[in-house]
């Protein structure tokens, strides 16, 4: 095992990484980033706000580029090393991110008549367009299929499949015409790189179908087509042109094709592990267990949790699903998240530009704020400049900052946005156990979470858990790569692949029992405003909100 390696490809929402593991010890040899070329850092914009796209060649061009520089670089750090010497390559990107794509399972974009078309491109999962669709799309399941709902936290979100597609055919309806069928990203690389795009041999994964297009075997796959018919007769046609195949990441979807060995310099016929998101496989990098909550800090964050299959699971209201296999097999996959947070802290920096003539820049405003007490800027936020994924599954909420006067300052401000994150990262540990599913860890991973001690240390006090940090910092390739090191048949399961080839760092975030005292009683503050502002049955008054700071504020103060 000690010179065998597999490749994981993590598709990001604005560049795709390739890295290179070695599958003995889950040592990282390798690693080569490339952003995408179309649109804004690698994202197509418009003067919708909601609207986000790609162009799918990047995808392509990325998985190219950055396994040949990985392969390059692998060569010079490790003694010997040759490119046979990868075994297997496994795929992680963001999602919900569909295309639309012919009947040669090619993307439209491809075609020269809607090369320019953003309908046409790849769907990219912050796109929230069809926000009416998801409406409509849980209104009826309320009516018809409760039972759908039920699987997805009893809300859809217009950052899936369906609301999206449904999205196109509406405003589109000419790429919606032209398209055979639509695919996850997640579907898409895997393919691509096996020669099985088309419709006859293509494989989705569990993991994309199961969370985003309410896919469960339960009822016989996808949505059935009675209730898409409802929406439109044309989706209805749809489902029938999308593929039986649905596998989870202990199966391989192919070989990697011989045109793809030679664009790589990698070896002919290496199997490629079915694709799923970035979130689920981030998990399996960070050794996710039962009990153990993962959460993938980044421009969003996902949060993952495990249950196994064998133990009765209730039905959790504000999940992003729970899906039998979409992370490990054998285990129910649970997904929550909140829609933005690092984006949030890119917010402030970037675009409102705090400081002036002499902006400060993320490390400024860490530095300082750490050394502000909780409570003592009399501030408080809420994180959903974004929308809201999880509980309340509405991407119509947005951001909300209290209490502020004519002395608050930039770095106080960026500690309400960072303890504003915190607080819906409790709000989901909450739900999470309200309904049985027990955290006794967390794991965090992610940039943030290598970078900022600020926010590891406000996260363990405001949820009164200690938080590890995974070891790799590129969780997401990672699990992608531990995916191609059990279909490669190097493991016979997952734990004995995870057991191997992930790990923590030594430092542990301890929560401040003081600190935690002051943001329990600002939590209830956060709860009172996440309901009055989040749900349509809060029947209260905001009076005491702003003197309750106040109070809070003085109290630290003395």
């Amino acid at each position: 095992m000690s010179n065998q390696y597999t490749i994981g490809l993590d598709y990001g929402t604005n560049s795709v990484r390739a890295l290179i593991v070695n599958v003995a010890n889950g040592a990282e040899v390798a690693a080569a980033v490339w952003t995408y070329a179309h649109g804004t850092e690698g994202v197509i914009l418009a003067r919708d706000p909601n609207l986000a796209r790609q162009h799918p060649a990047d995808y392509l061009q990325g998985a190219e580029t950055t396994i040949r520089e990985a392969l390059a670089t692998a060569a010079k750090n490790v003694r010997g090393f040759k490119p046979a010497q990868v075994i297997g390559l496994g795929v992680d990107t963001t999602g919900s991110t569909p295309l639309p794509v012919d009947k040669q399972g090619q993307p439209l974009a491809f075609n020269k008549k809607f090369a320019s078309n953003p309908a046409a491109m790849a769907w990219l999962w912050k796109d929230h367009t069809g926000v009416n669709e998801a409406a409509e799309i849980t209104a009826l399941a309320k009516k018809l299929r409760p039972q759908y709902l039920a699987k997805c936290g009893g809300t859809y979100s217009s950052e899936w499949f369906w609301s999206k597609i449904l999205r196109c055919l509406r405003v589109a309806p000419a790429v919606f015409n032209a398209a055979h069928a639509w695919v996850e990203l997640s579907d898409f690389v895997p393919a691509a790189l096996t020669g099985t795009e088309h419709p006859d041999k293509f494989v989705a994964g569990v993991c994309a179908a199961g969370h985003k297009a309410m896919w469960n075997t339960t009822w016989g796959g996808y949505p059935d087509t009675e209730f898409l018919a409802k929406l439109d007769p044309k989706l209805a046609a749809l489902r029938e042109r999308l593929t039986t195949r649905v596998w989870s990441i202990d199966r391989s979807v192919g070989g990697l094709t011989a045109d793809w060995a030679k664009r790589t310099g990698l070896t002919a016929g290496i199997p490629v592990a079915v694709g799923a998101f970035d979130a689920h496989l981030g998990a399996v990098g960070s050794g996710v267990a039962p009990g153990t909550l993962v959460k993938i800090i980044g421009t969003s964050t996902c949060d993952i949790a495990i249950s196994p299959t064998t133990q009765k699971l209730a039905d959790v209201p504000g999940l992003c699903g729970i899906v039998d296999g979409s992370v490990l097999p054998g285990n129910f996959g649970l997904e929550a998240g909140q829609s933005a947070v690092g984006d949030i802290f890119n917010w402030w920096v970037n675009y409102i530009q705090p400081g002036g003539k002499n902006p400060l820049n993320h490390q400024d405003l860490n530095a300082a704020a750490a050394k502000l007490k909780p409570g003592e800027s009399g501030l408080i936020a809420l994180d959903w400049n974004n929308g809201n994924r999880t509980i309340l599954v509405d991407q119509r909420l947005t951001g909300l900052l209290v209490g502020q006067t004519l002395y608050t300052t930039p770095v106080e401000i960026y500690r309400a946005l960072v303890e504003a994150t915190a607080f819906g990262a409790l709000t989901i540990i909450n739900r999470f156990e309200e309904y049985g599913v027990k955290i006794k860890e967390v794991v965090n991973c992610g940039g943030i979470a290598e970078k900022s001690p600020l926010t590891m240390q406000i996260y363990a006090d405001v949820t009164g858990r200690p938080m590890r940090v995974s070891r790799s910092a590129q969780t997401c390739a990672l699990g992608s790569a531990i995916a191609a090191a059990v279909v490669a048949g190097v493991y016979k399961g997952y734990a004995p692949a995870q057991k191997a080839m992930t790990g923590l760092k030594p430092v542990i975030y301890r929560p401040n029992p003081k600190a935690h005292a002051t943001y329990r009683e600002l939590y209830a503050v956060y709860r009172k405003l996440h309901d009055a502002f989040g749900t349509p049955d809060w029947q209260g008054n905001l009076f005491d909100v702003m003197k309750h700071l106040i109070d809070i504020r003085s109290q630290v103060r003395k």
